[in-house]
């Protein structure tokens, strides 16, 4: 993404922007398990697609205790869009029908294009501790839906890194103050950020006005805009005409993690079916075809 960011080293928070976003609505999640029985929260649900396009969902898991995380999610199939899972603590074991096989460890990011489709399992590699992290499902536009699958692992040494007094910008996706990310995207031009603020910091963000957003605080309470933005909580972040971005501030006691995400609307139908995301019933069908007929990957 070519979008120019604003250094809260350099400017007071919101100084340069002149109308930064609101927050349009708090939405809590849903507490629900998935693979063999692991224990996570959906922060997007499939009826905030339309709204947060080209994002399709966001999952959060969290837990010390291993019988919430340990049976993992073993063999299930992906078509028409990408994975993108940010590991905070643990270690999580990928292995796929296209040959690729990665471990997902502490900091780093797994990045998968489904495209045409494959299988692929995410088993913990540890019995005890803690296993954290996030699941975004990251649509692709139509044209590219049926393109090769592809994967990379991205270790946390390799992700590139913003920092400023009381200020730490991981930047997985996209740009943040004249650092580029590990992934870069041509039509999502997705933005994926994880900011970490000591209390009284504060960060601007610059962002086209086209761009869904949001944000996920997963340690402490934002302020964004007057709102502020509890533990465990995705904000929303409203499109308003001349909007440029966002400022985020810790206005506690105790130091805010959160995620921000934005990305460029693909305006396509969506339709969904468990693990396959295409534009039509009928793409839907052939894909749920071809993987009982062991054609994914």
């Amino acid at each position: 993404m070519n979008t120019p960011v604003l250094s809260p080293a350099t400017a007071p928070a919101g100084a340069a922007l002149k109308l930064p976003r609101r927050v349009e609505r708090l939405v809590a999640g849903q507490a629900t398990s998935d693979g063999a029985g692991v224990k996570l929260t959906r922060v997007l649900t499939q009826d905030l697609q339309y709204r947060l396009d080209p994002f399709l969902m966001l999952d959060a898991f969290g837990s010390d205790s291993a019988d919430d995380y340990i049976a993992g999610f073993p063999d299930h199939p992906h078509r028409g869009f990408e994975t993108v899972t940010y590991m905070i603590a643990g270690r999580m074991r990928h292995r796929d029908s296209a040959g690729h096989e990665g471990l997902l460890q502490n900091g780093g990011v797994q990045w998968m294009t489904a495209g045409r489709g494959l299988v692929h399992s995410e088993l913990p590699e540890q019995e005890s501790g803690r296993m954290e992290g996030f699941q975004l499902w990251l649509n692709l536009p139509a044209k590219d839906k049926m393109v090769p699958a592809w994967y990379r692992d991205i270790p946390s040494s390799e992700i590139p890194e913003f920092k400023s007094e009381g200020v730490t910008v991981r930047v997985i996706a996209g740009e943040a103050a004249g650092v580029k990310g590990a992934i870069q995207r041509q039509h999502t031009e997705p933005l994926y950020l994880d900011i970490h603020l000591a209390p009284g910091a504060s960060f601007a963000q610059a962002l086209p006005p086209e761009f869904h957003a949001f944000s996920y605080v997963y340690r402490g309470e934002a302020q964004i805009g007057d709102k502020p933005v509890p533990v465990q909580r995705m904000a929303i972040l409203a499109q308003e005409t001349g909007s440029d971005g966002v400022v985020i501030r810790n206005d506690g006691d105790a130091e805010l993690r959160l995620l921000l995400i934005a990305g460029r609307p693909l305006r396509e139908p969506i339709a969904q079916y468990g693990p396959f995301v295409m534009n039509t019933n009928e793409q839907v069908f052939q894909a749920v075809e071809d993987f009982r007929a062991g054609r994914l990957g």
